[in-house]
């Protein structure tokens, strides 16, 4: 049995890693000019991944972390869907659009809040501009159960979706109450009826662990009941707590959070729980079937982290596209305008919506391997490292291995000459496992308010 009481030690705040560098080292020293030339100078024969962000919802949930806009106005979004035409008119420009697409995501906000019709014009728009979608392009949608219908289900499927993402959460009330979230039982299976009945290969469901008024008692019954779905894959995700940064969460009683102690223990019991019922962890926080394709690209150590979580779609170019989208290449990160004033006026100049970014140099390059390594597949095998980089593993990284001491005294870790893997304890702490290699960690030591905690 785990001894919670000693790793809570390793509670501290720390980065979720879905880019190396992080978000907070993307600013404007990474110009509009140098962006257009990482954008025409992509390689053609590499693959597109595409994230559209589709932020409207039309209340708060106070634990989301999410850029949203909350509207009822049925103007605000037809604008909106005017000005991401606009951008794919721009973005074509700079861009070959011609290049094969193998993922595509919607994420928001709630991007069913569109209805059917809207949502149908928004992916028509998309396959004009990206008229090469492979065959088993992976095309998902994140859906909160209250706002999703049949007409709209249905126009998905039409349109080649296979994957949904439905949020739970929390099946408890008093917790659902404390989030202004209040969703019964059957509002989700009813959703999870419609995904199986217009064949969505596979169902996601999301549940956050340290939400006010939770206990191990209260999430066991969560579980037991988000497995009668019979979902494909689990996405369990440790509450963020960060009110300096959303003004929603400060509207949540801190003193009504678990303690550190307390949200190691429903993780654990969340991992036995599902792997007891057949499910097995693919990553820090994710959980599928052994015939879906994560564990399967688990088992290659060929698992890929990016900004919509796991996915087996490696060697891709992101590109997003809408209010505050993060896009990736193989040497930078770009990120549009969060405000909608100032995305809507960079399009009304002729210009793509990027507001901040971050070039890689050959370091940054470096950590980024052996981060999401880390990150993916909870192990690092030096010697590929080493004939990838043409660098001496030991050398390079002799203050990360000094650092990664007190995890091999815990037993979070074995390290040898040929890989460093963790053991299934350490997976839990893989965030702190990570940081000793990331080279911007030290400058943000100072701030507790920085980053959310690890546990």
């Amino acid at each position: 049995m785990l001894d919670f009481a000693k790793f809570t030690k390793y509670s501290k705040p720390g980065p979720r890693y879905t880019s190396y560098p992080t978000a907070l080292e993307f600013s404007d020293a990474f110009g509009y000019d140098e962006y257009i030339k990482k954008l025409e100078s992509q390689d053609s024969t590499r693959p597109l991944s595409l994230y559209f962000h589709l932020p409207f919802c039309k209340n708060a949930c106070y634990f989301c972390g999410c850029n949203v806009v909350f509207t009822s106005k049925e103007d605000k979004m037809i604008r909106y869907m005017d000005y991401l035409k606009r951008e794919l008119e721009i973005l074509s420009k700079h861009l070959d659009t011609k290049r094969s697409v193998i993922q595509m995501h919607f994420g928001g906000g709630t991007p069913t809040y569109f209805s059917a019709q809207q949502l149908k014009e928004i992916i028509v728009m998309i396959k004009s501009s990206f008229p090469n979608f492979v065959k088993d392009a992976e095309i998902s949608c994140e859906i909160d159960p209250r706002h999703i219908n049949e007409d709209q289900m249905r126009v998905m499927s039409e349109q080649g979706f296979n994957r949904v993402s439905f949020g739970i959460q929390d099946f408890n009330e008093k917790v659902q109450v404390a989030v202004h979230r209040v969703q019964p039982y059957n509002v989700t299976k009813d959703a999870m009826d419609l995904a199986r009945k217009y064949n969505m290969h596979s169902v996601n469901v999301d549940l956050i662990y340290g939400l006010p008024y939770q206990t191990l008692e209260t999430f066991k019954e969560t579980l037991t009941l988000a497995l009668t779905l019979n979902a494909d894959r689990f996405a369990v995700f440790n509450y963020a707590h960060v009110p300096w940064l959303k003004k929603t969460m400060r509207k949540i009683d801190e003193t009504t959070l678990p303690r550190p102690d307390e949200k190691l223990q429903i993780m654990q019991y969340t991992i036995d729980f599902l792997t007891q019922n057949g499910y097995k962890m693919i990553g820090m926080d994710h959980f599928a079937k052994p015939e879906d394709e994560l564990f399967k690209a688990i088992e290659k150590g060929e698992l890929h982290r990016n900004f919509q979580g796991y996915t087996t779609k490696g060697g891709a170019d992101l590109i997003g596209v809408g209010l505050t989208s993060i896009g990736e290449g193989v040497d930078y990160y770009a990120q549009n305008f969060k405000d909608m004033p100032l995305y809507e006026a960079a399009i009304d100049a002729g210009k793509l919506p990027f507001e901040r970014g971050v070039s890689l140099n050959e370091d940054d390059m470096i950590r980024q391997y052996v981060i999401m390594e880390l990150m993916s597949n909870f192990k690092l095998d030096i010697k590929r490292f080493e004939e990838l980089f043409a660098v001496n593993f030991k050398e390079y990284f002799s203050d990360a291995l000094e650092e990664l001491q007190p995890f091999v005294a815990d037993d979070l870790i074995t390290m040898s000459d040929d890989k460093i893997e963790c053991s299934q304890t350490g997976t839990l702490l893989i965030r702190n496992i990570a940081m000793p290699f990331d080279a911007y960690m030290h400058q943000h030591k100072a701030s507790a308010k920085t980053f959310s905690k690890t546990v």
